[in-house]
């Protein structure tokens, strides 16, 4: 198998590169792998649209207003 292996500048691996053929074999015999290769939907995606627009304003308002609050509090 011809596996490259990619790193930070630390030379720390931090990923794993294989080639189709070979992840293409490895999907056919362990089917739970297939789960992998799924993009995952974002919460943005998944929730876009399930509130009105009146609303979500007034709930960012009410985290921004916190937020100054919180950070005006000298906590």
């Amino acid at each position: 198998m011809n596996i490259q292996y990619l790193s930070d500048a630390q030379g720390r691996h931090t990923a794993i590169v294989i080639p189709i053929e070979e992840w293409n074999t490895l999907t056919a015999k362990h089917e739970d792998l297939k789960t992998l290769e799924k993009p995952k939907q974002k919460l943005s995606e998944k929730y876009a649209g399930k509130l009105p627009t009146t609303i979500t304003d007034e709930l960012q308002h009410y985290v921004t207003q916190s937020r100054t609050e919180w950070n005006n509090s000298g906590i």
